[in-house]
């Protein structure tokens, strides 16, 4: 930090320059062009939406270093902030997210790291949030010189490297795990399994599958603080396949109310209709009231060991079948119909309890052997957000 310090006060020891956005960087989003999900043809080249690798697909539009921000749909994070990925090589961008290339003068990897600290709260309205073209074109930046600018990158990409090591070791462990799931559920295959008499049932008469009803949807002006309303429930509190409550949306008890079919209760399922087809996790405890949004579905009634039902539908066979029915457009969604539609194995219940305690126990041990992982990356997450907020935060230059 030293170092930093001592360039601050060599070059801008009066404060820098704020420029808006456009002046900063080229702003490709005219050459952006999304492909219809029937249209797709399976390939190697990442396709970017609002909130990152949406699918790969068999060719491209863009070759070289880029950041993306989300324009529309997952456009802002619990926080405030916008979505911000970084992308190199050969991709395909749809119209859901802005793209963004370096221009002389201003880094881009410093854009990178500087546009994650930008509230974009005030300039999201409307049922669908969009951070629209003009208002990311004007966004102001802060623009040292470029020295200053190398130093800022040099140090947030070191907490930023040692992130993502560490997450790339949690996901082999999570592979290891998913794979050993998906052959204790295998029952069709020649096994070990197949003496089992296992009933192969609609996904829709093990259990009711309810949404949010249209009309019954609700906008920002009904969200309010933690201790007046509900929660209500959304794809991104499923991580790792489990509910995290840390960073919780809250509707008004009235709009709660208002759909007693979508309540939420220990022992439900949930799961992801849309956007982020398919992320299945248990209700194991709720830490207050809590409903979904109308990205999810909640299953309740459920005529099975809840848990067993839970695996089974994270498992690569059920998630194919899902993905076989998602809608035709630029936002992958699947139909309740279509969802109950989806056959699912229900052994002996004897059988679905002794599952789940093997899993249960692979889950634990999973979650031993990278104890210390997930602590340790929610510990470089946060050390680096500090200091990318106390190394970004400038003096304006009178």
């Amino acid at each position: 930090m030293s170092r930093l310090n001592e360039l601050i006060q060599q070059y801008c020891p009066d404060g820098v320059e704020y420029k808006k956005l456009e002046d900063c960087c080229q702003i490709l989003d005219n050459k952006r062009k999304p492909i219809t999900k029937g249209a797709r043809v399976a390939g190697e080249y990442p396709y970017y939406g609002a909130n990152g690798v949406q699918d790969y697909v068999a060719n491209y539009i863009f070759d070289g270093k880029y950041v993306l921000v989300g324009e529309d749909g997952s456009v802002i994070t619990p926080s405030g902030t916008p979505v911000v990925n970084w992308a190199e090589g050969k991709i395909w961008v749809n119209n859901h997210a802005h793209i963004i290339s370096e221009k002389k003068g201003v880094l881009l990897r410093y854009l990178f790291h500087y546009l994650q600290t930008i509230n974009i709260t005030p300039l999201i309205h409307g049922n669908i949030p969009k951070l629209t073209g003009g208002d990311f074109r004007a966004l102001t930046i802060p623009v040292p010189p470029l020295s200053v600018q190398e130093e800022i990158v040099r140090i947030l990409d070191s907490f930023a490297e040692l992130q993502a090591e560490l997450q790339a070791e949690l996901q082999k462990r999570l592979q290891q795990y998913n794979y050993y799931r998906d052959k204790l559920l295998s029952f069709n295959e020649l096994n070990r399994w197949q003496s089992v008499s296992v009933e192969w049932k609609k996904l829709g008469d093990v259990c009711d599958i309810k949404g949010r009803i249209g009309f019954r949807g609700y906008t920002r002006q009904d969200l309010v603080e933690e201790a007046d309303g509900a929660i209500t429930l959304s794809p991104s509190n499923i991580i790792n396949q489990e509910l995290n409550y840390e960073d919780c949306s809250y509707i008004s008890w009235a709009k709660y109310e208002e759909s007693p079919e979508i309540k939420v209760a220990v022992g439900d399922v949930i799961f992801t209709k849309t956007a982020s087809v398919g992320k299945t996790a248990l209700v194991k405890y709720l830490p207050k009231e809590a409903t979904i949004n109308p990205q999810l579905v909640v299953l309740k009634n459920i005529q099975c060991n809840p848990a067993f039902l839970a695996y089974v539908l994270k498992t690569y066979r059920f998630q194919q079948e899902v993905a076989k029915l998602q809608g035709v457009g630029s936002v992958p969604n699947i139909s309740q119909t279509s969802l109950s539609g989806i056959t699912i194995p229900i052994p002996p219940l004897a059988e679905q309890q002794r599952i789940v305690s093997i899993l249960d126990r692979f889950s634990t041990l999973t979650t031993d052997i990278t104890a210390g992982l997930p602590a340790e990356i929610e510990a470089r997450r946060k050390q680096y957000e500090y200091y990318r907020d106390q190394l970004l935060t400038f003096k304006q230059k009178a």
